[in-house]
């Protein structure tokens, strides 16, 4: 008997919110629709869009048996945002969240196995890079992370050197390439991809109760370091 998961990404400068159909003991995901977010107003737009795709298909929040959320990295407020959302609908309803590290997302839409590096551009030349291990589980592909770090992007640069690194960030590509360091350069993670990294934690049982759940900042906010006390 199928369900359905309702999945937010709102790390980015634009954001997506999909409902999707899923069955238990099965890794498809269908995805029943889409709506993109327009960056900047999240909060005006992710609640009412929700409800209007409930709606549109005959379900009430009530029908919404998971959640999936991208938990960072990406913008401070986006992220804050969505995950407020989701927490507000999943802990009404008692149910449990999946969150997905976009840096996951981003490793394992890459074509490389074992050890892999996926990098998201962080603004003022710093690098967001998670090193996981990929690899075949019978017949699925899972990651196991080993850190996901903020670097500067010379360290980023240096630690790059022979490794297979992923990404969709077109000037990340261009830098690696200019320092004589191969790199895949993929599409970025769309919402269906979220939901099903999501479907797939929900069905291993590694999920989040709503009052537990946090963004996966990495870096720190202008307000903590600013706030620290001067030595």
């Amino acid at each position: 008997m199928s369900q359905l998961l309702l999945a937010v990404d709102t790390s980015g400068k634009n954001g997506n919110v999909a409902l999707a159909r899923v069955t238990a003991g099965r890794a498809d995901v269908e995805i029943v629709e889409s709506v993109p977010l327009a960056g900047g107003t999240f909060s005006a737009q992710l609640i009412p869009q929700i409800s209007a795709l409930l709606d549109k298909h005959g379900f009430s929040k009530k029908d919404l048996a998971a959640f999936a959320a991208v938990s960072g990295p990406g913008s401070f407020t986006g992220l804050r945002v969505g995950l407020a959302a989701i927490k507000g609908l999943a802990e009404g309803l008692q149910k449990r969240i999946a969150t997905v590290s976009l840096l996951e997302a981003v490793a394992r839409s890459g074509r490389a196995g074992g050890s892999v590096l996926a990098a998201l551009d962080a603004g003022r030349t710093e690098v967001y890079v998670g090193d996981y291990e990929i690899g075949a589980e019978g017949c699925d592909t899972h990651a196991h992370i080993r850190s996901e770090r903020l670097l500067s992007r010379e360290e980023f640069l240096a630690e790059a050197k022979g490794k297979a690194v992923v990404t969709p960030e077109s000037g990340l590509a261009a830098a690696l390439n200019a320092a004589g360091i191969a790199c895949e350069l993929i599409p970025y993670p769309d919402i269906a991809f979220i939901a099903s990294l999501g479907w797939e934690r929900i069905q291993s049982g590694n999920t989040t109760a709503a009052q537990e759940l946090d963004a996966n900042y990495i870096r720190r906010s202008d307000a903590e370091i600013f706030s620290q006390p001067k030595r």
